[in-house]
């Protein structure tokens, strides 16, 4: 399906019934990620997966900005009425929940970021000399926002009023001092370090993320 928000046109998956949950994937990906975790979820949640703008079949744009694509998840939470949604982001999604949750405290129940970053110095060093090289060959503007965004400060962090759940991987890319920076600055915010695993292990084609999910929101 398909919704135009923020004058981008957006498409979108819509799974299950029960408690609106709202699912943002990573930079240079798409909602096809969370397949196996919509499976387990849509059991108890609706479960709706837009592709970002610049990203799947969604709108093509030259330039990305996070603040931008958060704006289009507020106008499709709006224009499709849903009622306090749980968000889960990851990667850049968790960059948009918190963008999000931050900005319109009111606006949803619940949210859970996994491997979020809150600035280009949140990043290791060695996978963003990489992100630096791909981005001279890649013609999109998908790794240059990582060098120079997000810029998520402390007041915008503890601006964030909804239950807050956030998640890395052991050996995560995010550095695991900016992880625990998010946890301890958002308001009553739990940590969850998965452990063995990276940045998208624990996400990507796997269950575990919607094991969690499920554990700490009740539908």
């Amino acid at each position: 399906m398909y919704i135009t928000v923020n004058g981008v046109r957006l498409y979108y998956e819509k799974t299950g019934s029960g408690r609106p949950l709202v699912m943002a994937h990573c930079n240079s990906m798409d909602h096809r990620i969370f397949r196996k975790s919509v499976r387990i979820l849509s059991d108890r949640f609706t479960v709706y997966c837009p592709d970002s703008r610049d990203h799947g079949k969604s709108s093509k744009v030259k330039t990305l900005h996070y603040e931008d694509m958060a704006k289009d998840m507020v106008q499709f939470i709006t224009a499709l009425g849903l009622e306090k949604p749980v968000f889960y982001g990851f990667s850049d999604g968790g960059i948009i929940g918190l963008l999000l949750a931050s900005a319109y405290p009111d606006l949803l129940s619940a949210l859970i970021v996994s491997g979020a970053s809150l600035n280009p110095g949140s990043t290791k060093d060695l996978p963003m000399k990489f992100f630096k090289l791909w981005s001279h060959v890649d013609r999109s503007d998908k790794m240059r926002i990582m060098m120079r965004e997000p810029d998520i400060t402390d007041e915008m962090l503890r601006a964030i009023r909804v239950p807050t759940f956030v998640t890395a991987g052991e050996k995560d890319v995010i550095k695991p001092e900016h992880t625990r920076h998010i946890a301890e600055t958002v308001p009553g915010a739990k940590l969850k370090i998965f452990p063995k695993t990276g940045h998208s292990g624990y996400i990507m084609n796997s269950a575990k993320i919607a094991e969690y999910i499920l554990s700490v929101v009740s539908c």
